[in-house]
Protein backbone atom coordinates (compact mmCIF):
# COMPACT_ATOMS: atom_id res chain seq x y z
CA UNK A 1 0.00 0.00 0.00
CA UNK A 2 1.36 3.63 -0.92
CA UNK A 3 0.66 7.11 0.72
CA UNK A 4 -1.74 7.76 -1.90
CA UNK A 5 -4.07 4.78 -1.24
CA UNK A 6 -3.98 5.90 2.65
CA UNK A 7 -4.97 8.79 1.52
CA UNK A 8 -8.14 7.82 -0.58
CA UNK A 9 -8.78 5.46 2.83
CA UNK A 10 -9.13 8.26 4.55
CA UNK A 11 -11.79 10.36 1.67
CA UNK A 12 -9.35 10.66 -0.89
CA UNK A 13 -10.50 14.22 -2.25
CA UNK A 14 -13.37 14.79 1.01
CA UNK A 15 -14.75 17.47 3.25
CA UNK A 16 -11.06 18.38 4.63
CA UNK A 17 -9.44 18.50 1.47
CA UNK A 18 -11.65 21.22 0.36
CA UNK A 19 -11.86 23.01 3.42
CA UNK A 20 -7.83 22.94 3.70
CA UNK A 21 -7.53 24.34 -0.37
CA UNK A 22 -9.92 26.66 0.28
CA UNK A 23 -8.41 28.37 3.44
CA UNK A 24 -5.22 27.84 1.97
CA UNK A 25 -5.81 29.75 -1.16
CA UNK A 26 -7.55 32.50 0.35
CA UNK A 27 -4.35 34.22 1.10
CA UNK A 28 -3.48 33.63 -2.24
CA UNK A 29 -5.40 36.32 -3.51
CA UNK A 30 -3.70 39.21 -1.28
CA UNK A 31 -0.37 37.40 -2.77
CA UNK A 32 -1.36 39.08 -5.44
CA UNK A 33 -2.06 42.73 -3.88
CA UNK A 34 1.84 42.62 -2.47
CA UNK A 35 3.04 41.39 -5.83
CA UNK A 36 1.93 44.13 -7.81
CA UNK A 37 2.08 46.90 -5.51
CA UNK A 38 4.94 49.05 -6.71
CA UNK A 39 2.39 49.37 -10.42
CA UNK A 40 0.49 51.73 -7.79
CA UNK A 41 1.92 53.03 -5.11
CA UNK A 42 5.48 53.80 -7.30
CA UNK A 43 3.25 55.30 -9.40
CA UNK A 44 5.00 58.23 -11.26
CA UNK A 45 3.00 61.03 -11.79
CA UNK A 46 3.51 64.15 -14.71
CA UNK A 47 5.82 66.22 -13.20
CA UNK A 48 7.76 69.56 -13.95
CA UNK A 49 9.89 71.85 -12.04
CA UNK A 50 8.64 74.24 -9.54
CA UNK A 51 9.44 77.88 -10.46
CA UNK A 52 12.02 80.22 -8.86
CA UNK A 53 11.60 80.76 -5.54
CA UNK A 54 12.25 84.39 -5.49
CA UNK A 55 9.93 84.79 -8.33
CA UNK A 56 7.04 82.81 -6.76
CA UNK A 57 7.32 84.10 -3.39
CA UNK A 58 7.50 87.96 -5.08
CA UNK A 59 4.02 90.06 -4.63
CA UNK A 60 4.09 91.18 -8.32
CA UNK A 61 4.33 87.79 -9.72
CA UNK A 62 1.48 86.83 -7.66
CA UNK A 63 -0.38 89.84 -8.55
CA UNK A 64 0.27 89.93 -12.64
CA UNK A 65 1.27 86.61 -13.59
CA UNK A 66 -1.48 83.69 -13.70
CA UNK A 67 -0.01 79.89 -12.73
CA UNK A 68 0.17 78.95 -16.70
CA UNK A 69 2.55 82.70 -17.18
CA UNK A 70 4.94 81.27 -14.34
CA UNK A 71 5.02 77.84 -15.82
CA UNK A 72 5.71 79.54 -19.42
CA UNK A 73 8.43 81.33 -18.00
CA UNK A 74 9.67 79.04 -16.31
CA UNK A 75 9.96 75.48 -17.68
CA UNK A 76 10.53 74.47 -21.32
CA UNK A 77 8.71 72.26 -23.60
CA UNK A 78 9.59 69.19 -25.54
CA UNK A 79 8.42 68.16 -28.95
CA UNK A 80 4.98 66.83 -27.46
CA UNK A 81 4.41 70.51 -26.17
CA UNK A 82 4.49 69.00 -22.74
CA UNK A 83 6.74 70.92 -19.70
CA UNK A 84 10.21 68.78 -19.23
CA UNK A 85 10.02 67.15 -16.36
CA UNK A 86 13.73 67.27 -15.03
CA UNK A 87 14.71 70.90 -16.62
CA UNK A 88 13.83 75.00 -16.30
CA UNK A 89 15.08 78.12 -17.36
CA UNK A 90 18.17 79.38 -15.24
CA UNK A 91 16.42 82.65 -15.70
CA UNK A 92 12.71 83.31 -16.37
CA UNK A 93 12.34 83.76 -20.08
CA UNK A 94 10.00 87.27 -20.19
CA UNK A 95 9.76 86.65 -23.67
CA UNK A 96 8.06 83.86 -24.27
CA UNK A 97 4.94 85.83 -22.60
CA UNK A 98 2.87 86.81 -25.13
CA UNK A 99 -0.21 88.93 -23.73
CA UNK A 100 -0.47 91.79 -25.95
CA UNK A 101 -1.43 92.07 -29.47
CA UNK A 102 1.87 94.23 -30.28
CA UNK A 103 3.96 91.37 -28.79
CA UNK A 104 2.59 89.04 -31.04
CA UNK A 105 2.99 90.94 -34.05
CA UNK A 106 6.40 91.63 -33.57
CA UNK A 107 5.92 95.09 -32.49
CA UNK A 108 6.57 96.93 -29.39
CA UNK A 109 3.98 97.76 -26.75
CA UNK A 110 3.98 100.60 -24.68
CA UNK A 111 6.11 98.98 -21.90
CA UNK A 112 2.98 98.53 -19.26
CA UNK A 113 1.61 95.32 -19.69
CA UNK A 114 2.22 92.73 -16.99
CA UNK A 115 5.42 90.94 -17.97
CA UNK A 116 7.34 94.04 -18.89
CA UNK A 117 6.41 95.18 -15.04
CA UNK A 118 7.66 91.93 -13.69
CA UNK A 119 10.96 92.04 -16.04
CA UNK A 120 11.82 95.47 -14.69
CA UNK A 121 11.41 93.71 -11.59
CA UNK A 122 13.62 90.68 -12.37
CA UNK A 123 16.32 91.48 -15.17
CA UNK A 124 16.57 89.45 -18.26
CA UNK A 125 19.04 87.06 -19.02
CA UNK A 126 20.85 87.63 -22.20
CA UNK A 127 20.80 83.70 -23.19
CA UNK A 128 18.57 80.83 -22.48
CA UNK A 129 20.20 78.59 -20.29
CA UNK A 130 18.73 75.25 -18.23
CA UNK A 131 19.49 74.40 -15.15
CA UNK A 132 18.04 70.61 -12.92
CA UNK A 133 14.65 71.80 -10.39
CA UNK A 134 16.65 73.54 -7.59
CA UNK A 135 13.15 74.55 -5.94
CA UNK A 136 11.60 71.20 -6.05
CA UNK A 137 8.87 69.60 -8.36
CA UNK A 138 5.26 70.24 -8.89
CA UNK A 139 3.32 66.82 -9.58
CA UNK A 140 -0.26 66.83 -11.69
CA UNK A 141 -1.84 63.95 -9.35
CA UNK A 142 -4.67 62.91 -11.46
CA UNK A 143 -4.67 58.85 -11.35
CA UNK A 144 -3.67 58.54 -7.73
CA UNK A 145 -4.25 61.10 -4.91
CA UNK A 146 -0.20 60.39 -3.36
CA UNK A 147 2.35 57.78 -3.92
CA UNK A 148 6.00 57.14 -2.83
CA UNK A 149 7.63 58.72 -5.78
CA UNK A 150 5.81 62.43 -5.34
CA UNK A 151 6.35 62.06 -1.26
CA UNK A 152 9.84 61.61 -1.38
CA UNK A 153 10.65 62.82 -4.86
CA UNK A 154 12.24 59.69 -6.55
CA UNK A 155 11.88 61.57 -9.95
CA UNK A 156 14.96 62.98 -12.47
CA UNK A 157 18.25 62.28 -10.57
CA UNK A 158 16.26 60.08 -8.56
CA UNK A 159 14.26 58.44 -10.59
CA UNK A 160 16.39 55.06 -10.70
CA UNK A 161 14.77 54.76 -6.74
CA UNK A 162 11.79 53.21 -7.96
CA UNK A 163 13.51 50.48 -9.83
CA UNK A 164 15.76 50.17 -7.10
CA UNK A 165 12.84 49.55 -4.50
CA UNK A 166 10.95 47.01 -6.79
CA UNK A 167 14.69 44.96 -6.97
CA UNK A 168 15.23 45.18 -2.87
CA UNK A 169 11.39 43.56 -2.69
CA UNK A 170 12.30 41.21 -5.00
CA UNK A 171 15.46 40.41 -2.97
CA UNK A 172 13.57 39.59 0.27
CA UNK A 173 11.56 37.32 -2.09
CA UNK A 174 14.90 35.64 -2.97
CA UNK A 175 16.26 35.29 0.39
CA UNK A 176 12.95 34.36 1.18
CA UNK A 177 13.47 30.99 -1.24
CA UNK A 178 16.52 30.59 -0.06
CA UNK A 179 15.67 30.72 3.99
CA UNK A 180 12.21 28.96 3.55
CA UNK A 181 12.94 26.23 1.57
CA UNK A 182 15.62 24.72 3.38
CA UNK A 183 13.58 25.09 7.06
CA UNK A 184 10.40 24.23 5.41
CA UNK A 185 12.19 20.18 4.84
CA UNK A 186 13.30 20.66 8.53
CA UNK A 187 10.28 22.15 10.81
CA UNK A 188 7.57 21.11 8.13
CA UNK A 189 5.05 23.51 5.79
CA UNK A 190 2.76 24.58 8.55
CA UNK A 191 4.90 26.39 10.91
CA UNK A 192 6.35 28.03 8.03
CA UNK A 193 3.02 28.87 6.15
CA UNK A 194 1.61 30.35 9.89
CA UNK A 195 5.16 32.41 10.49
CA UNK A 196 4.79 33.76 7.11
CA UNK A 197 1.61 34.80 7.36
CA UNK A 198 2.57 37.00 11.00
CA UNK A 199 5.91 38.56 8.80
CA UNK A 200 3.43 39.66 5.98
CA UNK A 201 1.31 41.24 8.04
CA UNK A 202 3.47 42.99 10.07
CA UNK A 203 6.23 44.11 7.42
CA UNK A 204 3.03 45.62 5.13
CA UNK A 205 1.47 47.62 8.40
CA UNK A 206 4.98 48.79 9.21
CA UNK A 207 5.38 49.63 5.51
CA UNK A 208 2.53 51.52 5.24
CA UNK A 209 3.48 53.96 8.01
CA UNK A 210 7.15 53.86 7.17
CA UNK A 211 8.46 57.68 7.52
CA UNK A 212 11.29 57.23 4.74
CA UNK A 213 12.44 55.25 1.85
CA UNK A 214 14.80 53.33 3.43
CA UNK A 215 12.37 51.69 6.12
CA UNK A 216 10.01 51.14 3.24
CA UNK A 217 12.20 49.17 1.17
CA UNK A 218 13.45 47.51 4.38
CA UNK A 219 9.63 46.74 5.41
CA UNK A 220 8.92 45.47 1.77
CA UNK A 221 11.74 43.48 1.79
CA UNK A 222 10.11 41.46 5.11
CA UNK A 223 6.93 41.57 2.65
CA UNK A 224 9.08 39.61 -0.34
CA UNK A 225 10.59 37.34 2.46
CA UNK A 226 7.49 36.28 3.30
CA UNK A 227 5.55 35.82 0.11
CA UNK A 228 8.61 32.86 -1.00
CA UNK A 229 7.47 31.36 2.22
CA UNK A 230 3.71 31.47 1.92
CA UNK A 231 4.14 30.16 -2.01
CA UNK A 232 6.57 27.38 -1.76
CA UNK A 233 5.08 26.32 1.44
CA UNK A 234 1.41 26.53 0.48
CA UNK A 235 1.71 24.66 -2.58
CA UNK A 236 3.29 21.59 -1.03
CA UNK A 237 1.16 21.63 1.71
CA UNK A 238 -2.14 21.37 -1.13
CA UNK A 239 -0.45 18.91 -3.04
CA UNK A 240 0.77 16.69 0.02
CA UNK A 241 -2.59 16.14 1.02
CA UNK A 242 -4.51 15.54 -2.33
CA UNK A 243 -4.53 12.06 -4.55
CA UNK A 244 -2.65 12.20 -7.72
CA UNK A 245 -5.91 12.28 -10.11
CA UNK A 246 -6.97 16.05 -8.84
CA UNK A 247 -3.49 17.36 -8.74
CA UNK A 248 -3.62 19.09 -11.74
CA UNK A 249 -7.32 20.56 -11.25
CA UNK A 250 -6.49 21.98 -7.42
CA UNK A 251 -3.11 23.09 -8.61
CA UNK A 252 -4.51 25.39 -11.47
CA UNK A 253 -7.38 26.38 -9.13
CA UNK A 254 -4.61 27.26 -6.74
CA UNK A 255 -3.12 29.33 -9.22
CA UNK A 256 -6.86 30.85 -10.64
CA UNK A 257 -6.35 32.78 -6.89
CA UNK A 258 -3.45 34.19 -7.61
CA UNK A 259 -5.33 35.27 -11.39
CA UNK A 260 -8.35 36.67 -9.55
CA UNK A 261 -6.36 38.63 -6.83
CA UNK A 262 -5.09 40.44 -9.99
CA UNK A 263 -8.73 41.48 -10.40
CA UNK A 264 -9.26 42.46 -6.79
CA UNK A 265 -6.12 44.39 -6.56
CA UNK A 266 -6.99 46.88 -9.48
CA UNK A 267 -10.43 46.80 -7.64
CA UNK A 268 -9.18 48.06 -4.75
CA UNK A 269 -6.31 50.13 -6.50
CA UNK A 270 -9.10 51.97 -8.18
CA UNK A 271 -11.14 52.85 -4.71
CA UNK A 272 -7.87 53.66 -2.78
CA UNK A 273 -6.10 55.94 -4.65
CA UNK A 274 -3.74 57.20 -1.25
CA UNK A 275 -0.79 54.91 -1.44
CA UNK A 276 -0.45 54.47 2.60
CA UNK A 277 -3.56 53.21 2.63
CA UNK A 278 -3.85 50.73 -0.25
CA UNK A 279 -0.53 49.29 1.74
CA UNK A 280 -2.57 48.59 5.32
CA UNK A 281 -5.33 47.35 3.48
CA UNK A 282 -4.13 44.42 1.43
CA UNK A 283 -1.98 43.84 4.69
CA UNK A 284 -4.28 43.96 7.49
CA UNK A 285 -5.89 40.56 6.24
CA UNK A 286 -2.79 38.08 7.04
CA UNK A 287 -3.47 39.19 10.47
CA UNK A 288 -6.50 36.64 10.12
CA UNK A 289 -4.94 34.61 8.27
CA UNK A 290 -2.39 33.74 11.29
CA UNK A 291 -5.51 33.12 13.21
CA UNK A 292 -6.90 30.60 11.04
CA UNK A 293 -3.90 28.76 10.36
CA UNK A 294 -3.25 27.32 12.99
CA UNK A 295 -6.21 24.88 12.00
CA UNK A 296 -4.02 23.11 9.31
CA UNK A 297 -2.58 19.90 9.62
CA UNK A 298 1.06 19.15 8.60
CA UNK A 299 1.55 17.25 5.77
CA UNK A 300 1.41 13.42 6.88
CA UNK A 301 3.80 12.71 4.31
CA UNK A 302 6.57 15.10 5.44
CA UNK A 303 5.77 13.83 9.22
CA UNK A 304 6.36 10.23 8.40
CA UNK A 305 9.72 10.81 6.56
CA UNK A 306 10.68 12.58 9.18
CA UNK A 307 10.17 10.05 11.45
CA UNK A 308 7.11 11.39 13.00
CA UNK A 309 4.62 9.06 12.48
CA UNK A 310 2.65 8.64 15.73
CA UNK A 311 1.66 12.30 14.87
CA UNK A 312 1.03 11.09 10.52
CA UNK A 313 -1.14 8.98 12.24
CA UNK A 314 -2.86 11.35 14.50
CA UNK A 315 -3.51 13.61 11.45
CA UNK A 316 -4.64 11.20 8.85
CA UNK A 317 -7.17 9.70 11.84
CA UNK A 318 -8.28 14.01 12.42
CA UNK A 319 -8.61 14.14 7.92
CA UNK A 320 -10.77 10.39 8.22
CA UNK A 321 -13.08 12.04 11.05
CA UNK A 322 -13.41 15.11 9.23
CA UNK A 323 -14.23 13.70 6.22
CA UNK A 324 -16.78 11.05 7.83
CA UNK A 325 -14.37 7.96 7.48
CA UNK A 326 -13.77 7.58 11.33
CA UNK A 327 -13.98 3.76 11.05
CA UNK A 328 -11.50 3.60 8.15
CA UNK A 329 -9.05 6.02 9.85
CA UNK A 330 -9.25 3.88 12.87
CA UNK A 331 -7.98 0.94 10.93
CA UNK A 332 -4.43 2.94 9.70
CA UNK A 333 -2.24 1.81 12.39
CA UNK A 334 1.53 2.76 13.19
CA UNK A 335 2.91 -0.81 11.32
CA UNK A 336 -0.10 -0.20 8.94
CA UNK A 337 2.11 3.09 7.98
CA UNK A 338 5.33 1.86 8.43
CA UNK A 339 4.70 -1.45 6.02
CA UNK A 340 3.24 0.72 3.59
CA UNK A 341 6.13 3.17 3.24
CA UNK A 342 9.05 1.33 4.59
CA UNK A 343 10.85 1.89 0.97
CA UNK A 344 10.41 5.48 1.65
CA UNK A 345 11.65 5.58 5.15
CA UNK A 346 14.44 3.95 4.27
CA UNK A 347 16.19 5.78 1.79
CA UNK A 348 15.17 9.40 3.24
CA UNK A 349 17.61 8.71 6.37
CA UNK A 350 20.58 11.16 6.80
CA UNK A 351 19.78 15.00 6.25
CA UNK A 352 19.14 16.51 2.93
CA UNK A 353 20.51 20.42 1.60
CA UNK A 354 20.32 22.06 -1.64
CA UNK A 355 23.84 20.10 -2.28
CA UNK A 356 21.63 16.96 -3.25
CA UNK A 357 19.96 18.49 -5.63
CA UNK A 358 23.23 18.00 -7.64
CA UNK A 359 24.77 14.96 -6.18
CA UNK A 360 22.84 12.74 -8.79
CA UNK A 361 22.31 12.52 -12.66
CA UNK A 362 18.93 12.80 -12.68
CA UNK A 363 18.27 15.48 -10.33
CA UNK A 364 21.64 17.54 -11.37
CA UNK A 365 19.92 17.44 -15.07
CA UNK A 366 16.06 18.47 -13.57
CA UNK A 367 17.18 21.40 -11.54
CA UNK A 368 19.37 22.61 -13.73
CA UNK A 369 16.55 22.98 -16.62
CA UNK A 370 13.80 24.13 -14.02
CA UNK A 371 16.48 26.76 -12.95
CA UNK A 372 16.54 28.08 -16.96
CA UNK A 373 12.34 27.83 -16.89
CA UNK A 374 11.54 29.69 -13.21
CA UNK A 375 14.20 32.12 -14.41
CA UNK A 376 12.93 33.36 -17.59
CA UNK A 377 9.58 33.26 -16.66
CA UNK A 378 9.63 35.19 -13.76
CA UNK A 379 12.17 37.42 -16.00
CA UNK A 380 9.84 38.00 -18.91
CA UNK A 381 6.72 38.33 -16.75
CA UNK A 382 7.82 40.92 -14.30
CA UNK A 383 9.35 42.53 -17.20
CA UNK A 384 6.14 43.00 -18.65
CA UNK A 385 3.99 43.40 -15.47
CA UNK A 386 5.75 45.97 -13.80
CA UNK A 387 5.69 48.90 -15.47
CA UNK A 388 2.03 49.43 -16.75
CA UNK A 389 2.71 53.16 -17.37
CA UNK A 390 4.78 52.31 -20.50
CA UNK A 391 1.76 51.19 -22.64
CA UNK A 392 0.50 54.81 -22.24
CA UNK A 393 -3.10 52.87 -21.22
CA UNK A 394 -5.09 53.97 -17.82
CA UNK A 395 -3.17 51.88 -15.35
CA UNK A 396 -6.00 50.31 -13.82
CA UNK A 397 -7.51 48.87 -16.99
CA UNK A 398 -4.25 47.69 -18.31
CA UNK A 399 -3.87 46.11 -14.60
CA UNK A 400 -7.32 44.37 -15.20
CA UNK A 401 -6.76 43.21 -18.75
CA UNK A 402 -3.46 41.46 -17.75
CA UNK A 403 -5.50 39.92 -15.28
CA UNK A 404 -8.14 38.62 -17.05
CA UNK A 405 -5.89 37.19 -19.71
CA UNK A 406 -4.71 34.48 -16.94
CA UNK A 407 -7.94 33.21 -17.08
CA UNK A 408 -8.17 31.70 -20.97
CA UNK A 409 -4.56 31.21 -20.57
CA UNK A 410 -4.74 29.03 -17.25
CA UNK A 411 -7.73 27.19 -18.95
CA UNK A 412 -5.88 26.34 -22.36
CA UNK A 413 -2.60 25.54 -19.93
CA UNK A 414 -4.68 23.00 -17.80
CA UNK A 415 -6.22 20.95 -20.69
CA UNK A 416 -2.84 20.85 -22.48
CA UNK A 417 -0.98 19.83 -19.25
CA UNK A 418 -3.33 16.93 -18.90
CA UNK A 419 -3.92 15.40 -22.36
CA UNK A 420 -0.75 16.09 -24.02
CA UNK A 421 1.76 16.12 -20.92
CA UNK A 422 3.50 19.16 -18.65
CA UNK A 423 6.80 18.90 -20.63
CA UNK A 424 5.22 19.85 -24.13
CA UNK A 425 2.97 22.43 -22.42
CA UNK A 426 5.99 24.21 -20.25
CA UNK A 427 7.76 24.33 -23.26
CA UNK A 428 5.55 25.76 -25.35
CA UNK A 429 4.23 28.42 -23.24
CA UNK A 430 7.72 29.97 -23.15
CA UNK A 431 8.76 30.03 -26.65
CA UNK A 432 5.30 31.26 -27.71
CA UNK A 433 5.67 34.09 -24.40
CA UNK A 434 9.13 35.00 -26.64
CA UNK A 435 8.02 35.31 -29.47
CA UNK A 436 5.11 37.52 -28.93
CA UNK A 437 7.56 39.73 -26.83
CA UNK A 438 9.82 40.03 -29.78
CA UNK A 439 6.69 41.07 -32.52
CA UNK A 440 6.11 44.12 -29.98
CA UNK A 441 9.66 45.28 -31.56
CA UNK A 442 8.43 45.24 -34.77
CA UNK A 443 5.12 47.44 -34.59
CA UNK A 444 5.95 51.32 -34.54
CA UNK A 445 5.59 53.04 -31.54
CA UNK A 446 1.97 55.18 -32.69
CA UNK A 447 0.18 51.81 -32.63
CA UNK A 448 -0.18 51.58 -29.13
CA UNK A 449 -2.97 49.14 -29.45
CA UNK A 450 -1.44 46.83 -31.35
CA UNK A 451 1.50 46.35 -29.07
CA UNK A 452 -0.48 46.48 -25.80
CA UNK A 453 -2.35 43.23 -27.60
CA UNK A 454 1.07 41.50 -28.06
CA UNK A 455 2.17 42.23 -24.56
CA UNK A 456 -1.36 41.09 -23.43
CA UNK A 457 -0.85 37.96 -24.99
CA UNK A 458 2.79 37.29 -24.15
CA UNK A 459 1.64 38.09 -20.66
CA UNK A 460 -0.85 35.58 -20.91
CA UNK A 461 1.86 32.44 -22.08
CA UNK A 462 4.30 33.63 -19.02
CA UNK A 463 0.88 33.18 -16.87
CA UNK A 464 0.80 29.55 -18.17
CA UNK A 465 4.46 29.14 -17.88
CA UNK A 466 4.06 30.21 -14.32
CA UNK A 467 1.20 27.86 -13.67
CA UNK A 468 3.09 24.92 -15.45
CA UNK A 469 6.13 25.77 -13.01
CA UNK A 470 3.85 25.48 -9.91
CA UNK A 471 2.63 22.35 -10.81
CA UNK A 472 5.48 20.47 -12.52
CA UNK A 473 7.82 21.26 -10.26
CA UNK A 474 6.62 19.91 -7.32
CA UNK A 475 6.21 16.72 -8.87
CA UNK A 476 9.60 16.17 -10.65
CA UNK A 477 11.09 16.61 -6.98
CA UNK A 478 11.03 14.02 -3.99
CA UNK A 479 9.22 14.68 -0.92
CA UNK A 480 12.32 14.56 1.03
CA UNK A 481 13.87 17.66 -1.12
CA UNK A 482 10.76 18.84 -2.26
CA UNK A 483 11.18 22.52 -0.58
CA UNK A 484 14.94 22.57 -0.89
CA UNK A 485 14.22 22.13 -4.75
CA UNK A 486 11.09 24.38 -5.09
CA UNK A 487 13.00 26.96 -2.62
CA UNK A 488 16.31 26.87 -5.56
CA UNK A 489 13.71 27.15 -8.56
CA UNK A 490 12.19 29.98 -6.65
CA UNK A 491 15.17 31.81 -6.08
CA UNK A 492 16.64 31.70 -9.64
CA UNK A 493 12.66 33.42 -9.91
CA UNK A 494 13.40 36.01 -7.73
CA UNK A 495 17.02 36.39 -9.90
CA UNK A 496 14.76 36.99 -12.75
CA UNK A 497 12.26 39.23 -11.40
CA UNK A 498 15.30 41.09 -9.75
CA UNK A 499 17.04 41.63 -13.11
CA UNK A 500 14.12 42.45 -14.85
CA UNK A 501 13.82 46.08 -14.00
CA UNK A 502 18.20 47.28 -14.45
CA UNK A 503 17.34 45.39 -17.86
CA UNK A 504 14.51 48.49 -18.43
CA UNK A 505 17.47 50.80 -17.62
CA UNK A 506 18.94 50.26 -20.72
CA UNK A 507 16.16 52.05 -22.45
CA UNK A 508 18.01 54.88 -22.07
CA UNK A 509 20.78 53.78 -24.53
CA UNK A 510 19.30 51.53 -26.52
CA UNK A 511 15.62 51.97 -26.99
CA UNK A 512 14.53 48.64 -28.30
CA UNK A 513 17.30 46.41 -26.37
CA UNK A 514 15.02 45.84 -23.36
CA UNK A 515 12.20 44.41 -25.28
CA UNK A 516 14.70 42.01 -27.40
CA UNK A 517 16.41 40.68 -24.05
CA UNK A 518 12.77 40.07 -22.80
CA UNK A 519 11.99 37.99 -25.49
CA UNK A 520 14.86 35.77 -26.54
CA UNK A 521 15.48 34.71 -22.70
CA UNK A 522 12.03 33.05 -23.06
CA UNK A 523 12.69 31.38 -26.31
CA UNK A 524 15.77 29.87 -24.99
CA UNK A 525 14.92 28.56 -21.84
CA UNK A 526 11.75 27.33 -23.89
CA UNK A 527 13.31 24.68 -25.58
CA UNK A 528 15.63 23.69 -21.89
CA UNK A 529 12.31 22.46 -21.23
CA UNK A 530 12.51 19.38 -23.72
CA UNK A 531 15.02 17.88 -21.09
CA UNK A 532 12.92 17.50 -18.06
CA UNK A 533 10.86 14.18 -17.56
CA UNK A 534 7.51 14.13 -17.80
CA UNK A 535 4.91 13.62 -15.16
CA UNK A 536 1.60 13.39 -16.32
CA UNK A 537 -0.28 10.28 -14.42
CA UNK A 538 2.75 9.73 -12.25
CA UNK A 539 2.87 9.20 -8.24
CA UNK A 540 4.85 11.86 -6.21
CA UNK A 541 8.33 10.32 -5.91
CA UNK A 542 8.93 10.18 -2.15
CA UNK A 543 13.01 9.88 -2.58
CA UNK A 544 16.02 11.04 -4.37
CA UNK A 545 16.00 7.03 -5.83
CA UNK A 546 12.31 7.34 -6.71
CA UNK A 547 13.66 9.84 -9.25
CA UNK A 548 16.66 8.33 -10.29
CA UNK A 549 14.77 5.29 -11.37
CA UNK A 550 12.14 7.29 -13.44
CA UNK A 551 14.84 8.89 -15.54
CA UNK A 552 13.92 11.25 -18.23
CA UNK A 553 11.08 9.06 -19.89
CA UNK A 554 8.10 8.14 -18.40
CA UNK A 555 8.04 4.63 -17.28
CA UNK A 556 6.47 1.64 -19.13
CA UNK A 557 2.96 1.76 -17.86
CA UNK A 558 2.67 -2.32 -17.75
CA UNK A 559 3.03 -4.14 -14.82
CA UNK A 560 7.32 -4.43 -13.86
CA UNK A 561 8.59 -7.19 -12.21
CA UNK A 562 11.80 -5.99 -11.69
CA UNK A 563 13.26 -6.11 -8.08
CA UNK A 564 10.00 -7.37 -7.11
CA UNK A 565 8.14 -3.95 -7.46
CA UNK A 566 4.59 -3.62 -8.88
CA UNK A 567 4.09 -0.72 -11.24
CA UNK A 568 0.74 0.79 -11.77
CA UNK A 569 -0.71 -0.91 -15.08
CA UNK A 570 -1.95 0.96 -17.95
CA UNK A 571 -5.48 1.04 -17.01
CA UNK A 572 -4.58 3.02 -13.73
CA UNK A 573 -2.50 5.38 -15.58
CA UNK A 574 -5.53 5.80 -18.02
CA UNK A 575 -7.86 6.27 -15.32
CA UNK A 576 -6.16 8.55 -13.42
CA UNK A 577 -5.82 11.13 -16.62
CA UNK A 578 -9.14 10.48 -17.31
CA UNK A 579 -10.11 12.05 -13.49
CA UNK A 580 -7.69 14.66 -13.82
CA UNK A 581 -9.44 16.15 -16.81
Amino acid sequence: MAFGELLDQVGGMGRFQMLHVTTMCIPVLMIASHNLLQNFVAHVPPHHCSGHADLLNHSLTSQTLTREDLLRVTVPLDDKGKPVSCQRYAMPQWRLLNVTDEEDTGTKGEGNGPAEQVERAFPKFPEVELQNCQDGWEYSMTARSSSIIKEWNLVCDFRSAKQTSQTIYMGGVLVGAVIFGGLSDKFGRRYLVIFSYLLMAVSGTCAAFSPSLVIFCLCRFGCGMSLSGLVLNTLSLVIEWIPTRVRTIVGTGTGYCYTFGQLLFALLAYHIRDWRWLTLTVSLPFYLFFIYGWWFRESARWLVLNRNSEQAIKNLHTVARINGLHAEGKKITLEVLQDSMKKEMKCSEGTYTVIDLFRTPVMRAITACLSAVWFSTSFGYYGLAMDLQKFGVDIYLIQVIFGLVDIPAKVVVTVSMSLIGRRPSQGAALILAGLFILSILLVPFERQTLRTTLAVLGKGCLAASFNCCYLYSPELYPTVIRQNGMGFASMMARLGAMTAPMVQMLEEFVPWLPGFIYGVVPVISGFTAIFLPETLGSPLPDTVQDVEDRGFRRRNTKTSTKSGEQQPTEDTANANLKDSV
